[in-house]
């Protein structure tokens, strides 16, 4: 039996145009440091195909890690927002990532803010706002960040830190309990 972080093909295409959306908004910042750089857009680009069907999901298992540097050497907001980007890539391979697409693109509108907890608080809300019926149907089946070992919701990376908590907020905001 697989993951029930996998999400069937059909709800990860959902979930990618999301996924792209929310990386979207905060890749300007990963631009502003490294504008030569095109790893995270072609990521989001990539995503987006993903969503509309043209790429196939082997071929982008397989291309996931392409854009695996371009954190480096930037500032922690521009580092998130490249690592959003990267998430939101990923949902061809499972659908948790569109979550950590979206707690990545938070931790880099909070890092970038004067007010951490207002920022994060403000990029939660336009998620939860910008997410069809589908989308949210889909990551509501998710499990609880932590809850399960077999996918990037599990007690990992995602799970801990500012991105940790975003995802902890957003799926609040899917249960209906924000």
């Amino acid at each position: 039996m697989g993951s029930p972080q996998t999400l069937s093909e059909s709800d990860r295409r959902t979930v990618a145009a999301w996924a792209a959306d929310c990386a979207e908004r905060v890749l300007w910042m990963f631009e502003a440091e490294a504008p030569e750089d095109l790893r995270p857009r072609e990521a989001i680009t990539r995503t987006r195909a993903f969503a509309r069907g043209e790429l196939d999901v082997a071929d982008e298992i397989r291309r996931r890690f392409v854009g695996g540097g371009a954190p480096n050497a930037v500032p922690a907001p521009a580092a998130a927002a490249a690592r959003a980007a990267g998430q939101a890539a990923a949902v061809a391979h499972m659908g948790a990532h569109a979550l950590g697409a979206a707690g990545y693109a938070a931790k880099a509108a909070g890092l970038a803010a004067d007010d951490q907890d207002v920022a994060v608080e403000a990029e939660i809300r336009w998620q939860l706002s910008h997410m069809s019926a589908s989308v949210a149907d889909a990551l509501g089946r998710l499990p609880p960040l932590g809850a399960d070992r077999s996918g990037p919701l599990g007690p990992g990376l995602l799970a801990s830190g500012l991105q940790g908590a975003a995802i902890r907020r957003l799926q609040a905001g899917l249960a209906g309990g924000w």
